[in-house]
């Protein structure tokens, strides 16, 4: 479905929400609604970047490969952001991954014509500058996190962003997959969820993770959650999906 047959308030994502009307307008030819599945790869290693998704909804995961195969999470993305940071710093490709973690819709547009289309000075640009900027420190701190904090502290803290992110309590979740995001044996996620939901803060079943208590996941969190969705709130304002 071309973006142009939709009108600008079903248009979700909040970067491209906060464009002046006739900057909108202007870019919205050159962008596409599309249905992202789940584990879709958004973009591959080293091969070329052929688009930038504005998400709608749903939930994108940066990956940090190694030549074993593994995998590890090392930020996430929203509708508060864009999918193809590389391609507005000027990079044709990274060795890293793009994967559609939650299933959603976005808005697509071609990595050429993003090139093209959004220059320096341009009010999108501006803003992608302030998201840059964001998500350099979410991937900062969560490296940090991943080196200094427990498991269940992490847990709580993947919990609590990927639930801003959804904008709902429960969202579709395997423990595998958990596993792969936190670098961690399956095991390890099974025993902490299992002591989390004994808590009453979450209940699983079937694949589908549902919070019960965001008060206690805060409590359990460490600190790093807080300082990540500060650090949206003051960069990019009510465009962050934190506000």
């Amino acid at each position: 479905m071309s973006a142009s047959q939709n009108p600008r308030n079903s248009i979700k994502n909040q970067l491209l929400a906060a464009l002046p009307p006739e900057e909108y307008e202007r870019l919205l030819p050159y962008m596409e609604l599309v249905s992202l599945d789940l584990k879709q790869i958004l973009y591959a290693p080293n091969e070329p970047i052929q688009y930038v998704y504005f998400l709608n909804s749903g939930v994108g995961s940066l990956l940090s490969l190694v030549e074993s195969g593994d995998a590890v999470e090392v930020g996430t993305v929203g509708n508060e952001g864009m999918v193809g940071l590389p391609v507005f710093l000027g990079a044709n490709s990274i060795p890293g991954e793009a994967i559609q973690q939650i299933p959603g819709e976005g808005m697509r547009m071609r990595a050429d014509v993003f090139q093209r289309e959004v220059t320096p000075g341009s009010p999108l640009y501006k803003l992608l500058q302030l998201y840059t900027q964001a998500l350099f420190n979410l991937i900062a701190q969560s490296s940090a996190c991943n080196r200094l904090h427990s498991i269940e502290q992490r847990f709580c803290r993947w919990m609590l962003m990927t639930r801003d992110r959804v904008g709902a309590d429960q969202f579709p979740l395997t423990q595998e997959f958990l596993a792969q995001m936190l670098g961690v044996r399956r095991a390890s996620v099974s025993e902490v969820a299992t002591t989390i939901a004994r808590a009453g803060f979450i209940s699983y079943k079937y694949g589908k993770m549902t919070i019960l208590d965001t008060e206690g996941l805060e409590s359990t969190s460490c600190e790093c959650y807080v300082i990540v969705k500060r650090e949206f709130e003051r960069l990019l304002g009510g465009n962050s999906a934190f506000s």
